[in-house]
């Protein structure tokens, strides 16, 4: 049984010139995979990792930048709104002053019509009394020369009408005065 166990090779066993030849070919492939593709592999991985990170960083950075532009934007906002208020109050003052311009021009407007008004009413009142007194002169005149009985139409007729009245007046007042005196004198 020996020689039939020495002549049959062992199934599980490989040859040893394989096993060499294996061996050669797997440390040739490990100095291979070692040298080459691991570092490749490594580089591969942290080119990736530094572009996550780096990915990662820019959006921090741009969330950050666009947090800022909102700031900015806010900002902004709210000084065009302070800005617009400060135009709005303006305006309103603007308008509160051309309206009380407006009101001071219609009262002095008003009151320069009213003091025509009362000039014209004055001059046209002058006129009146002036036409009533030369009516009433006129009149009066008529009725004198009625209750006298001559005709007071002629200018020298009624000159000499005035004159005698008045010394008629005088007469009157001239004794009157005497009198006066004599009882005062009583």
């Amino acid at each position: 049984m020996s020689i039939l166990a020495a002549e049959s090779p062992n199934p599980l066993l490989p040859p040893v010139g394989e096993i060499i030849i294996g061996l050669i070919a797997f440390a040739v492939l490990l100095f291979v995979v070692a040298k080459f593709v691991a570092p490749r592999f490594e580089q591969v991985f942290r080119a990736r990792r530094e572009a996550i990170e780096g990915g990662i960083e820019r959006a921090e950075a741009m969330q950050a930048e666009a947090k800022a532009s909102l700031e900015q934007y806010r900002a902004q906002l709210a000084e065009a709104r302070n800005e617009a208020a400060q135009i709005r109050d303006q305006a309103r003052a603007e308008g509160q002053q051309i309206l009380e311009e407006l009101r001071a021009q219609a009262q002095e407007e008003s009151a320069r019509i009213v003091a025509r008004g009362e000039e014209q009413i004055a001059a046209s009142r002058q006129q009146v009394v002036n036409e009533l007194r030369g009516q009433i002169g006129a009149l009066a005149v008529e009725l004198a020369g009625r209750v006298v009985g001559e005709s007071l139409a002629d200018d020298a007729r009624r000159q000499g009408t005035v004159d005698r009245f008045l010394d008629e007046l005088d007469g009157m007042v001239g004794t009157g005065h005497g009198a006066v005196a004599a009882e005062g004198t009583c």
